[in-house]
């Protein structure tokens, strides 16, 4: 029997991106007109001389907002902090196997290196569906609406084509009554979906209870965290048996998922953005016992680039393959950082900025 020899890193290349929003998108209740974030792709070869490539997203959510203030209740960790540690990954990289990533995994800080960095290890030993064989569900789109958008805008959003099953509307931004008739706007729009409503934090236990009460309860999959204190939550549940999910919630260093299915009643999801989390493992380990509980857990965006919204869709058909993920997100990027493949996918090279190089010197990013 020939054993093939593993191959092992022999560049490792950190770009980063800055690509402007139109129109801004709603980070909670604040608003970004751009996205930052970094771009780490490895090459590895065999003694075989045969090359692998793989790239990776790695974008934490943070940064300054629209009125120039600091984006609150998201990633601690700044695009600096990423840059500098990913730069001292890259050198440690270079003449290890793949199996090397996995030690930088076990020991990052900063949760959306040990996101990426596990990602990209899973990218680089197939661990992750080359395919998404679950179109139906995967492949769907939840749209992003929310009460301010044009007629224009909703209707291209709700009677896209494809498969539209739910869509998920941004609640508590602007007035209740606006709201509520925006909502029942898209109900008529698209009487077949039904909601995913996003508080974030936004209500008081007596306005959420109001609000959710002018509203057609059998069309509410979930409301994600409507309350301002998370306490409150349960009681809207009991008020009005309807479910809410936890986002902001799984970003605290102190959550743990049995404690709150145990001492939360009502939690009906999980609401998963991997770049605020951490590793593969840890996502995994998280959706496990939420399913083992009957809670539902939801893939979505921390607002990525196109590279990141397409590897999310394979982490959401690896871990929740029956769940459509949230990731509507890619209209208001006026870039792409992936060219339309002709065989294989390519980097839009003109859209990424070299910051780091360690290794060999003659190895460039196909383009």
């Amino acid at each position: 029997m020939q054993v093939v020899d593993a191959p092992t890193i022999s560049s490792a290349s950190l770009y980063r991106y800055h690509i402007a929003l139109n129109p801004t998108l709603p980070v909670a209740k604040q608003r970004i007109d751009h996205r930052k974030g970094v771009v780490l792709v490895v090459n590895l070869t065999n003694e075989q001389h045969h090359t692998q490539q793989a790239w990776v997203e790695i974008a934490p959510l943070s940064g300054i907002d629209t009125e120039g203030l600091p984006i609150e209740g998201f990633s601690q960790e700044s695009i600096d902090d990423v840059m500098s540690y990913l730069s001292q990954c890259a050198n440690q990289l270079i003449d290890q196997s793949a199996n090397a990533i996995m030690t930088l995994v076990d020991n990052a800080l900063l949760p959306c290196c040990a996101f990426g960095l596990s990602l990209l290890h899973a990218k680089i030993t197939q661990q992750l569906p080359c395919r998404i064989d679950n179109p139906h569900t995967q492949s769907a789109t939840v749209p992003l609406v929310y009460a301010g958008m044009t007629e224009q805008q909703l209707q291209a959003k709700l009677l896209q084509n494809g498969t539209v099953n739910s869509v998920k509307v941004k609640v508590a931004q602007t007035t209740m009554e606006d709201e509520i008739a925006f909502i029942y706007r898209v109900l008529e729009i698209a009487p077949q979906v039904s909601l995913r409503l996003d508080g974030n934090r936004g209500f008081s236990l007596e306005q959420a209870i109001d609000f959710l009460a002018c509203l057609p309860k059998d069309k509410i999959e979930y409301i994600e965290e409507p309350c301002i204190n998370p306490a409150d939550n349960p009681h809207v549940f009991r008020h009005l048996g309807v479910s809410y999910a936890l986002d902001e919630s799984l970003n605290s260093s102190t959550f743990d998922v049995v404690n709150a299915i145990k001492q939360q009643p009502g939690i009906g999801a999980l609401i998963i953005k991997p770049m605020l989390l951490g590793s593969i493992a840890k996502l995994q380990n998280i959706i496990d016992t939420a399913h083992s509980y009957g809670v539902r857990c939801i893939i979505s965006s921390s607002l990525e680039s196109d590279i990141g919204i397409n590897d999310l869709r394979l982490v959401s058909q690896a871990l929740t393959p029956n769940e459509t993920p949230g990731l509507d997100t890619l209209n208001a990027f006026s870039q792409s950082l992936l060219l339309a493949p002709a065989i294989a996918q390519q980097l839009n090279i003109n859209a990424l900025q070299l910051i780091h190089h360690a290794g060999e010197s003659n190895e460039a990013v196909d383009s």
